[in-house]
């Protein structure tokens, strides 16, 4: 995974923030490579990897996405926007119908998740961002029937610092029986 000094994976968990603004300067494809690598070795069910990216940095394909995102601008501030699209009938294949409604999305969760801590581990911002039309995403990125886009991902370099969110104790978040 490079040269790059790798930070402590729970300095990474408590660090992670969602970036909802971006430096306009680009991600160097380095970078974005070891981001993507880190999605790819995302537990999934059965080792099926039902899931897909697809990557934009084009402006005017951005911007139809924030659109289709119920206008949320900082989409087109993102150096690259990443659409993480669950694949049913992949999963559905070994499964039935619990892969194709439940499997495929908890693996293209995963994968997702596995990105953004690899985005904040090498010092880059991303956002989970999931209110969009996903018929409109599909037609934006090219998408087949066969994908379900399931989060759109603005990546780049972060122009804030959010505080700490508020998270519920762990005892109302975890029970013992």
């Amino acid at each position: 995974m490079g040269a790059q000094v790798r930070e402590d994976f729970f300095s990474v968990l408590l660090r992670r923030r969602s970036i909802r603004s971006f430096r306009r300067e680009p991600v160097p494809p380095e970078l974005l490579e070891e981001v993507l690598e880190a999605a790819r070795w995302a537990p999934s069910a059965g080792n099926l990897q039902a899931w897909e990216i697809a990557v934009t940095q084009d402006p005017e394909r951005k911007f139809r996405l924030a659109r289709a995102a119920l206008d949320q601008e900082f989409l087109v501030q993102a150096s690259h926007v990443l659409v993480v699209s669950a694949l049913p009938e992949r999963s559905a294949r070994r499964y039935g119908r619990r892969g194709r409604e439940l499997y495929c999305l908890q693996d293209a969760a995963l994968a997702a998740g596995y990105l953004l801590l690899a985005a904040c581990a090498l010092g880059l911002g991303a956002c989970w961002v999931g209110a969009f039309d996903e018929e409109e995403v599909r037609r934006i990125m090219g998408l087949s029937r066969d994908h379900r886009p399931v989060a759109l991902i603005p990546l780049g370099y972060p122009a804030e610092s959010p505080l700490p969110p508020p998270r519920l104790p762990r005892e109302e978040l975890v029970r013992w029986v």
